[in-house]
C-alpha cells in the first residue's frame, strides 16, 4: 500500500497537518505589530520574552512575536532589541523568496490591494498564474509576501499528481541540459544541517 499525501502509510513518517508558523527575524517588534496587526488584520496572539535562547542556552535578551492566521497558524518574528533586520540572501534574486498567504477570493485581493496601497505599500500585480490570483508586497522588514487567490480547487487525482511530478523530472533533466550547455553555471552548495555548526553558536 503505497498512500498519499493526506494518509501516508503506516511505516511512513507521522502526519504532517499543517503550519504552525514561519518566524523571521524583524528589525523593530512594533513597527511589524503596527503592519500585521493594523493593515493586514492579523491579530498579535502570542508572545514570548525571555534573556536565553531556550533550544541553546544563549544569552540573548529577546521577544517572540505571533500572528495568528485565519487557519490557526501563525506568522511569528524575533525581535532581538538591535533595529536589525535579517538581510536579504546575495546569491538569490529578491523575488524568489516569499510567503504566500491566502485570501477568500479575488474580489478579496482586490481590496487587500487596495487596502495596502492606501497605507502607503507599494503592491505589484494582480499576476494569473493560471491556478491562482496574485499580489506581491514588501513588509518593513524587507520580507516579500504574496496574497493569493485560488482560483480551482487543487486536484488529489493519482493521475494529476503524477503529472506534477513528470514535470518536475522534465525540469530535473532540462536543468542538466543547460548546465550542460553553460546557459547555468552549477556551484554546488554546502548547505548547514546542524545545530552544532558554528553558524548557530
Amino acid at each position: 500500500m503505497n498512500g498519499d499525501a493526506r494518509n501516508p502509510p503506516r511505516d511512513g513518517f507521522v502526519p504532517v497537518r499543517g503550519l504552525h508558523h514561519f518566524a523571521y527575524r524583524c528589525r523593530d517588534a512594533e513597527e511589524t505589530r503596527q503592519f500585521y496587526e493594523d493593515i493586514l488584520g492579523l491579530p498579535l496572539a502570542h508572545i514570548i520574552q525571555d534573556d536565553h535562547v531556550p533550544s541553546t542556552g544563549e544569552y540573548c535578551p529577546y521577544v517572540h512575536l505571533f500572528f495568528e492566521m485565519g487557519d490557526g497558524s501563525f506568522i511569528a518574528f524575533f525581535d532581538l532589541g538591535d533595529d536589525v533586520a535579517s538581510e536579504p540572501s546575495p546569491n538569490t534574486p529578491s523575488w524568489v523568496n516569499h510567503l504566500a498567504l491566502t485570501v477568500g477570493s479575488v474580489e478579496n485581493l482586490l481590496q487587500a490591494k487596495q487596502r495596502l496601497e492606501a497605507a502607503g505599500v507599494e503592491v505589484v500585480g494582480v499576476t494569473d498564474h493560471g491556478f491562482i490570483n496574485s499580489i506581491y508586497f514588501f513588509d518593513p522588514n524587507g520580507i516579500r509576501l504574496e496574497l493569493t487567490a485560488q482560483l480551482e480547487p487543487t486536484q488529489h487525482d493519482p493521475a494529476v499528481l503524477q503529472q506534477a511530478r513528470s514535470r518536475l523530472d522534465a525540469w530535473t533533466a532540462r536543468k542538466e541540459g543547460l548546465r550542460a550547455s553553460g546557459q547555468i553555471k552549477a556551484n554546488r552548495q554546502s548547505i548547514i544541517r546542524s545545530h552544532g555548526h558554528a553558524a548557530y553558536r
